[in-house]
């Protein structure tokens, strides 16, 4: 029986699968279909033509595993990225299963056998509040540092990911309630309160530029929504400038991503009940709020207070005549 070619199950994976059957976001579509495009790039190197023709059986475990090391080694990807990577090709190889059963090659089954590589868990970095303010007070009061001053003032109030502040339209605010609708991971709305602060910037931006409501809430200069590269660049902007008069923000790995874990930390160590900070953020339940326990310091130190120290003194060594001698008698 000749193998099934990789191409057409490829296609029928993307369109009928993830996009018809199960409707996964479009964050999910592009993570897979990068994943997908490197890998076909990859096996062009041993496979000149038209990767789309290639059998089925192509993706060995063996194949897999190189490019797997190709994604750490040759591309410099991080172990979750390569994680990552590889979640995408066993959800593949888990659809070939259902539908061809029996005639699935048994190379391409073997692929389900990789394990995720373990790695460490970092720390969550995060800024302290001087360090927020600097940033924000380092945006100008053009148009671009206006939307970026709101920008990032936005992801400190609602700890949102960056991705959800983007996609915000002007019909999602509701300043009359003092608030804002977020749609999350697995498509999850919430609504996040403003502080009158926010509320006062957002107004004043919405009055400014008479966006409808449709339109991107903080667009680019194109008026298209904003890219995830675009405001990490626009913050590394403002964190040089800021790091000219705060010197702890030199050398700092800093994304948007920060500001989420930010609001966290803020929100834990004023004793919000970590059930609470779960809902503010949209995380899919308190066990995802740890990490901030963990990378909590000022936490730690209050529950040290609470504990006693021994009482017990270090005894000083002191050299005694008959030591000395010894020594003296090497």
């Amino acid at each position: 029986m000749k193998t099934p070619e990789l191409g057409p199950w490829l296609q029928r994976f993307f369109r009928e699968h993830l996009v018809t059957q199960r409707n996964v976001s479009p964050a999910t579509i592009a993570a897979y279909r990068d994943t997908f495009r490197l890998l076909l790039r990859f096996l062009h190197q041993t496979h000149p033509g038209d990767c789309f023709s290639l059998p089925l059986d192509v993706l060995k475990a063996n194949t897999i595993l190189r490019f797997l090391d190709h994604l750490e080694q040759k591309r410099g990807n991080s172990i979750r990225t390569r994680n990552a990577r590889l979640a995408a090709l066993r959800s593949f190889v888990h659809y070939l299963s259902d539908w061809l059963g029996p005639e699935l090659p048994p190379p391409v089954a073997k692929l389900l056998g990789i394990p995720f590589k373990r790695h460490a868990q970092r720390l969550v970095g995060f800024l302290s509040r001087p360090e927020i303010d600097a940033i924000l007070n380092a945006a100008d009061a053009t148009w671009t540092g206006q939307r970026d001053h709101l920008l990032f003032l936005l992801l400190y109030n609602t700890g949102a990911r960056i991705s959800e502040i983007l996609a915000l339209r002007v019909r999602d605010v509701d300043l009359d309630y003092r608030q804002l609708q977020l749609l999350g991971k697995g498509r999850k709305q919430r609504r996040v309160p403003l502080w009158p602060q926010t509320q006062k910037q957002l107004r004043r931006w919405l009055k400014d530029n008479r966006y409808p409501p449709d339109a991107p809430l903080l667009p680019n200069r194109f008026g298209q929504q904003m890219t995830r590269a675009g405001a990490a660049y626009q913050l590394q902007q403002l964190v040089a400038r800021a790091s000219v008069q705060l010197a702890s923000l030199k050398k700092r790995r800093i994304s948007p991503h920060s500001f989420r874990h930010s609001t966290a930390m803020a929100l834990l160590e004023a004793n919000v009940p970590q059930e609470v900070i779960a809902l503010y953020l949209g995380h899919e339940g308190p066990k995802s709020t740890h990490p901030y326990v963990e990378a909590s310091l000022a936490m730690k130190e209050q529950a040290l207070a609470k504990v006693t120290p021994p009482k017990g003194k270090a005894r000083r060594f002191r050299l005694g005549e008959s030591d000395l001698r010894f020594l003296d008698n090497l």
